[in-house]
């Protein structure tokens, strides 16, 4: 990449090229933003965000255009969002959140709507949720989550429902998951996790089961992976990685095999790499990276390979990306 970065967001666009964007850098937050082109292994300097932010979110609108919202620009959470579009290369600024938060979810809904929830506002951690409108650029209330919390997981059902789970309250860690259903902007509570954790992944299987590996807690770096039923709201736990690890990438792969790469742990900053077979329910070993690597972004490139980009590793802020195959 041009700029070191980590914590910030990447996202595939509908020319399958990689959006790279904010984070911070070796001089602090970034304002920056890049292209990686996988049909030819180069990346290209785009239109500078509005906002320099890290920890922030970026999700997928159904036309294709990224939705940029809140995050920490070195000294404050923020409301603010923006608006990438593939087409110009350019960032336009929209109507900002009703609530400063990072380290919060934003999830594109099936009906097209951004749903954001949770994140940490500077002080407290958040149990707001509120919904971003594409067509009208507005940000609306909606339910509160029983918990508030950051760090935590969220994930898309098949049935559209909204899975949140874990991380980090106003006290402690959190075990508890809810439930919003967007037909009334109501959350309800789910089976609780095994584990009271944070910084932990979910990806969803083919199964439409949700899989959370790793995380931290109460008891330090952890290497437990459990399976959320959205068909019984129960978790169960299934393999455990053969490392504690979080602040980890985790992606599903063609096959169906879950990819979770690199991470903090109690070792230091990792470079190992574990292949999770949801038929067996067990983790195997893969190809290390070339560069240990946490807070770092994992991207699903049109031809099935994985970009791993950017991250903290033991030299400092990372520019250096790599294609797992």
């Amino acid at each position: 990449m041009f700029f070191p970065r980590s914590w910030h967001s990447a996202s595939r666009l509908i020319n399958g090229k990689v959006l790279v964007a904010g984070g911070e850098g070796v001089n602090g937050t970034l304002v920056t933003a890049e292209l990686y082109d996988s049909s030819t292994g180069t990346w290209t300097k785009t239109g500078n965000m509005s906002v320099a932010r890290n920890a922030h979110t970026a999700s997928t609108l159904t036309n294709g255009t990224i939705l940029v919202a809140g995050g920490y620009d070195g000294n404050f959470a923020l409301a603010s969002a923006e608006l990438y579009y593939v087409s110009t290369g350019i960032w336009t600024m929209t109507r900002n959140m009703s609530v400063v938060r990072y380290a919060h979810t934003a999830l594109t809904l099936t009906n097209g709507k951004i749903l954001v929830a949770g994140g940490y506002d500077g002080n407290f951690a958040l149990a707001s949720a509120e919904v971003y409108d594409p067509s009208t650029g507005i940000w609306t209330m909606t339910g509160g989550m029983s918990d508030a919390r950051y760090g935590h997981i969220a994930t898309i059902l098949t049935n559209g429902q909204v899975l949140v789970a874990g991380g980090y309250g106003n006290i402690d860690y959190l075990n508890t998951a809810e439930l919003y259903n967007p037909s009334t902007g109501i959350w309800t509570n789910t089976g609780d996790m095994s584990n009271s954790l944070y910084l932990q992944t979910a990806s969803v299987l083919g199964n439409g089961k949700i899989l959370s590996a790793g995380g931290y807690g109460d008891s330090g770096f952890l290497n437990g992976a459990e399976l959320y039923d959205p068909a019984t709201g129960i978790w169960t736990a299934t393999g455990n990685m053969s490392v504690g690890r979080y602040i980890h990438t985790a992606s599903v792969l063609t096959n169906g095999n879950v990819l979770v790469a690199g991470g903090d742990s109690f070792a230091g900053f990792l470079n190992s790499v574990e292949l999770y077979n949801p038929s067996l329910g067990v983790w195997t070993r893969g190809g290390n990276l070339n560069v240990s690597r946490f807070a770092h972004t994992a991207s699903i490139l049109n031809d099935g390979r994985v970009l791993v980009a950017g991250g903290e590793g033991n030299d400092g802020c990372l520019k250096r990306a790599e294609i797992y195959a």
